[in-house]
């Protein structure tokens, strides 16, 4: 038996876990470290890295003077906070009446085809995360899908492979 040669993951997990530490550090520099700045910081953290990690989480307790238990109560109370990272395209489906009614249902399953993965997740080259919406408010435009940004109504299975296919191309 030869002897194993060590994997390379734990030095590419340190290096990345030293990446995120410096950019949470740049983060919290912003500010003044008082309690009141917790949901300021979780937002810039979610902005700037696209989720919100654990040891950053732990982190900004330790600046602001807060249990832990506190700031991941806060981070997992409101829908906006990720604690897993997530895709750099977010497709959002609307699952309102007017929605629904239209076909919603027959277009996310056709995303959750094409991109093979369910309502919640993330494709794991972190292309794409795929999420369902109450109501966007756009009733009149239904069914509605958000791709980042851009608002696509009247949408039909047809039309959702045609956008993925063009955002592919890209």
């Amino acid at each position: 038996m030869g002897i194993s040669q060590p994997t390379k993951a734990p030095e590419i997990i340190r290096e990345r876990d030293e990446i995120l530490s410096s950019q949470i550090n740049e983060i919290l520099e912003l500010y003044r470290g008082e309690r009141s700045e917790l949901i300021p910081i979780l937002q810039e953290v979610q902005q700037r890295l696209g989720y919100l990690p654990e040891a950053g989480l732990k982190r900004i307790a330790r600046y602001i003077d807060l249990p832990e238990s506190t700031v991941f109560g806060v981070a997992t109370f409101y829908a906006q906070f990720k604690l897993v990272p997530t895709g750099r395209n977010m497709i959002r489906v609307c699952r309102g009446t007017g929605c629904y009614v239209r076909g919603a249902s027959q277009i996310l399953e056709t995303l959750e085809r094409e991109l093979g993965i369910k309502a919640g997740e993330t494709t794991s080259d972190l292309e794409y995360t795929l999420e369902t919406v109450a109501c966007f408010g756009s009733c009149a435009l239904a069914p509605v899908v958000v791709v980042n940004d851009r608002v696509y109504g009247r949408m039909t299975t047809e039309k959702a492979q045609k956008i993925l296919a063009n955002k592919k191309e890209k």
